[in-house]
């Protein structure tokens, strides 16, 4: 039968033969699903799920850390992800700019894994589409990963340090994490699994944020004790934009469009719906209320975990652990990034070992036969590279996320001046979010002034889990 001219090769000098063009609009697609979970959609949570001083500050943060690591990945930091090897857990750095890199078939150098007596066990991975594509997906992987770890520093870090912050974490942290684990390293042909940035992303992210939280210092004593948010409903516009967004997340992960991506897009919004009303169950049980803000953590944890238990362990150590550990208190971490991500991406990669179905393995896994503990045969090695892999994930963000703070704050800052602190978005950037006058306090006449309105709320409600 012919081939319909529509899935020829050379049909134009833009369609190769080995394009497929199916592949490559997924990708692309996924790709920009995945930078519309950061901008707008985190952009916006964290505007508005912040106390209204704060609201242009942490919006901008996560803006212009979508912007920095754009400029940083194509520049040097793609190839130490997914390039050439260099180290077992670093790639060559380089530029990912030229026309003759771009336009090729998009490939991942390292990737190819031996048998001990030196054959070939799973071919180099190699994709059937361009190296821009692929260029492009794994930049807005590497932009929600610092944008996440913003979420744990809201309210205080100082902005030139976060400038300088950005780049230097993307360079020596999330290159290791992403080649040791996706582009050839160690880890990747060790067998240690990660679909779809469990270590890479979401446990890096929680631990250096975490990290980062106790070297930069905390909030104000004020913010501490009340830190409202400013928008609900933008905050859940920006969850929903996230939520959605996964689709992309980890239906792209595959790198095609088949099998394995479709039962990747429905598994993450079972899971997800699942985690997010486990959580306001807990909150209901607990607390009495379900918080919206809660349910949003929930739907995170679920996000991040892709288990139908996800937000049951998560919502312990936060709501549980977390007031009474003394340690975790000392450390401001603003949106309990270390809870919904560190202890989410730790448990799903943890339950990857112990539940990982031989067959889906073999669909992407470049180590032959790997199957969960549960499957008996080699499973139980499984579980214990699934906790290896997460440890060096864990120690390398610990010393690396340590050494960056310890050398910006030799040249600035890491935190907001007292003053900058008690004011808030006007003395930093010069800008308010909104003209008005509270700050999700109580209407008072002597204290705000004459002012009219009969929709003023005569008393204003808190939620049981906005506040870590």
């Amino acid at each position: 039968m012919a081939v319909p001219t529509a899935y020829q090769g050379n049909t134009s000098a833009a369609v190769a033969d080995w394009l497929n063009k199916g592949d490559n609009a997924w990708q692309m697609i996924s790709a920009t699903l995945v930078g519309l979970q950061s901008v707008p959609g985190l952009v916006i949570l964290y505007g508005s799920i912040v106390k209204k001083k704060w609201a242009i500050n942490s919006a901008f943060m996560a803006l212009y850390a979508f912007a920095s690591v754009w400029i940083c990945w194509v520049t040097w930091a793609y190839k130490m992800s997914f390039g050439d090897k260099l180290l077992p857990f670093w790639g060559k750095a380089g530029p990912a700019l030229g026309q003759k890199f771009l336009i090729k078939q998009s490939e991942l150098p390292a990737t190819t894994h031996y048998f001990h007596n030196g054959d070939i066990e799973t071919a180099m991975a190699t994709q059937y589409y361009p190296m821009a594509s692929m260029v492009y997906f794994q930049c807005v992987f590497a932009a929600i990963t610092v944008i996440i770890l913003a979420g744990s520093l809201l309210g205080r870090m100082n902005i030139k340090a976060w400038v300088v912050f950005v780049p230097l974490w993307l360079t020596f942290s999330y290159t290791v994490g992403a080649f040791s684990l996706w582009g050839g390293g160690f880890l990747f042909h060790w067998g240690v699994i990660d679909y779809s940035g469990g270590y890479v992303i979401h446990l890096s992210s929680g631990i250096s944020g975490f990290i980062a939280a106790y070297w930069v210092g905390p909030r104000s004593t004020k913010d501490r004790e009340r830190f409202p948010p400013n928008n609900v409903l933008l905050m859940l516009t920006g969850a929903g934009l996230l939520w959605m967004g996964w689709a992309g997340f980890n239906g792209g992960d595959p790198y095609s469009a088949n099998i394995d991506s479709s039962m990747a897009v429905l598994n993450t919004n079972i899971c997800t719906a699942t985690s997010l009303l486990v959580w306001t169950c807990l909150d209901v049980i607990f607390f009495k209320k379900p918080s919206v803000i809660g349910a949003v953590q929930g739907m995170i944890t679920g996000l991040v975990c892709i288990t139908p238990g996800a937000g049951s362990i998560p919502w312990f150590t936060m709501m549980i652990i977390h007031k009474r550990w003394s340690f975790l208190q000392q450390v401001d971490d603003t949106l309990g990034v270390f809870h919904t991500h560190a202890v989410a991406g730790f448990i799903g990669g943890t339950a990857t070992g112990l539940f990982a179905e031989p067959q889906l393995c073999a669909l992407f896994l470049p180590v032959t036969n790997s199957r969960g503990a549960v499957y008996s045969g080699s499973g139980g090695v499984q579980f214990g590279k699934q906790i290896v892999g997460a440890g060096f994930v864990i120690g390398w963000n610990i010393v690396v996320t340590t050494m960056v703070c310890l050398i910006i704050r030799t040249v600035i800052p890491l935190r907001m001046s007292e003053e900058q602190l008690a004011i808030g978005d006007d003395a930093v950037h010069g800008e308010e979010a909104y003209a008005l006058w509270g700050d999700g306090e109580k209407y008072e006449s002597s204290k705000h002034g004459s002012f009219s309105d009969d929709n003023i709320q005569s008393k204003i409600s808190s939620g049981v889990t906005q506040n870590v």
